[in-house]
């Protein structure tokens, strides 16, 4: 989770003017609405570190398939579930095309 926080802080705050980013704007519609004004107010005011920190752990976990094996597979399979047809991927990891592969595997 700590590794996405700048990503998603560069996104919730930095990608759009405020009260025009659509990721600030997902943020709310998530329930997060103090904590996306935070994330914005800080991000634009150049404090990206304080920004990044502000992500809550939760939020952070909402947002990424993080955690052992099982947790991500029974993920993928509610977003299969739920119509999700598309997933942007980034593995970390020593091996990534070998992660990407395991997440296609999870998914066939």
């Amino acid at each position: 989770r700590d590794l996405s926080r700048p990503m998603i802080a560069l996104y919730v705050g930095g990608m759009g003017a405020k009260g025009r980013n659509f990721y600030n704007d997902l943020a709310r519609r998530y329930g997060y609405e103090a904590e996306a004004e935070k994330i914005q107010d800080l991000y634009l005011a150049g404090k990206k570190d304080e920004a990044a920190a502000a992500v809550p752990a939760e939020f952070a976990e909402l947002m990424n398939l993080v955690g052992p094996a099982g947790y991500v597979k029974e993920r993928l399979q509610a977003f299969k579930e739920a119509g999700v047809t598309t997933l942007n991927v980034t593995p970390v990891g020593e091996n990534p095309a070998a992660l990407v592969a395991q997440v296609k595997e999870w998914l066939a």
